[in-house]
């Protein structure tokens, strides 16, 4: 059966956002042409390293020499979408495997998510540049210009950071209630 692709080449819009209370959040990427979203669920750390790998990939761009595309070092102020989701928030799927690559012939960075596999209870991380090894029955595939990525990767680690504060001894995430600090080599 062929893949039901997802497909937006130049998003009117594309972010990471969060539905729920801190501590209680539920993640995900949505990608909006017109009338058209597409949202897939996705984890928190899937979140982060996507937009940390995204930063390491643009910054990978501005030291390629020759390289003729202006990569901005900061995301462009035009850019800079803190909207909520668009609503309703109706996943295709939750993210698996998720690739991140560069086409030059576009100038675009190509961000691909896959479906989580049925077979493996946990997401994978991304792939730089990376594949997936089977036919998946879906995939959302967006490609955004380099200014865009920019400010998708700013927008997401607010996003992500925007959860609970975490402890100052412990560094795990504070509950309203409160917690019980766990130092590396405490006994349970």
């Amino acid at each position: 059966m062929p893949t039901i692709v997802y497909g937006f080449d130049w998003p009117d819009r594309f972010v990471v956002g969060t539905i729920g209370e801190p501590g209680a959040r539920a993640f995900y990427m949505q990608a909006r042409a017109g009338n058209r979203v597409t949202s897939v669920a996705l984890e928190k750390e899937q979140s982060e390293v996507l937009a940390e790998k995204l930063d390491e990939l643009l910054d990978e761009l501005m030291q390629v020499e020759g390289n003729r595309h202006s990569v901005p070092a900061q995301s462009p102020r035009e850019l800079i979408d803190d909207d909520p989701l668009d609503q309703p928030v109706e996943p295709e799927f939750r993210a698996g495997t998720m690739s991140l690559g560069w086409d030059p012939s576009t100038a675009q960075v190509v961000i691909e998510a896959y479906p989580l596999d049925d077979a493996n209870d946990e997401p994978e991380s991304v792939e730089l540049f990376g594949d997936a090894e089977h036919e998946p029955s879906e995939m959302l595939q967006v490609r955004i210009p380099v200014g865009t990525a920019r400010a998708f990767a700013k927008r997401t680690l607010s996003v992500v950071g925007a959860g609970r504060p975490r402890c100052p001894l412990c560094g795990r995430p504070l509950e309203p209630v409160g917690h019980i600090c766990i130092m590396p080599g405490d006994d349970i």
